[in-house]
């Protein structure tokens, strides 16, 4: 009975062993709560070739408690998708940037992706920063495109002249401040993230001086390389 005893023990301890040696510097684990969820599906997602590929999932009953792990190579961008199956599709996806290490994200299922609570990758902190001044300008050129609407009383030409100039000025600050923030931030990885996706189409020099700034560890990333790539084929 004692040796009985003895070997469930050991087998219990070898599991545990097991577990914690499969777990790697290279380990990112995802946990959170979905406040108030009674039931859903949680899909743990990434984007592949263009398209979003769900890497694992789970049903969530009663607590909305999740977590997912996940060997990453480097900084990148992640998802979290929600089926609550209320036929909704607003408000059910969650953007991240993660990195190796403990990211908990805490949100609740009426607006899970408008006021998660994300905390324990630095990459996310600057890619959060980064879409909140972005936002700011997104805001500002849906404003001045509403004022060319047609209205009761037509806009005058110079009118119009002055509202495109203020959209023109808009989204030249809006370039100003992608590129500025590429050429402050060459130890993070979001940079080359932000760079291809947002100035694609600047002025292949000043994208030339983003890549060749970034550290070591950053252009041999992901996007580091791809960024990378996309300027050899400019030339």
């Amino acid at each position: 009975m004692r040796l009985t005893k003895y070997l469930l023990l050991l087998g219990v301890f070898g599991i545990t062993l097991t577990s914690c040696e499969e777990k790697t510097e290279n380990t990112m684990t995802v946990s959170g709560v979905i406040d108030g969820l009674k039931k859903g599906t949680l899909y743990f997602q990434k984007a592949k070739d263009s398209t979003l590929t769900t890497l694992d999932s789970i049903v969530i009953k009663g607590d909305g408690g999740f977590s997912f792990s996940y060997e990453i190579e480097s900084p990148e961008l992640f998802y979290l998708y929600l089926d609550k199956a209320d036929n909704n599709e607003i408000n059910d996806r969650i953007t991240f940037f993660g990195e190796p290490g403990d990211i908990v994200i805490n949100t609740a299922w009426n607006t899970f992706d408008t006021n998660s609570d994300i905390s324990g990758s630095k990459s996310h902190i600057k890619f959060a920063e980064f879409q909140g001044m972005l936002s700011k300008f997104n805001t500002r050129e849906l404003e001045l495109a509403q004022e060319m609407l047609p209205k009761e009383n037509s806009l005058t030409t110079e009118q119009f002249d002055s509202i495109q100039n203020l959209r023109q000025t808009n989204l030249l600050r809006r370039y100003q401040y992608v590129l500025n923030f590429g050429l402050s931030n060459p130890n993070s990885y979001v940079t080359p993230y932000v760079t291809l996706i947002e100035a694609s189409d600047a002025n292949p020099k000043y994208l030339d001086s983003i890549y060749n700034a970034l550290d070591e560890k950053v252009a041999n990333s992901k996007y580091g390389k791809r960024l990378e790539t996309y300027l050899k084929g400019l030339k």
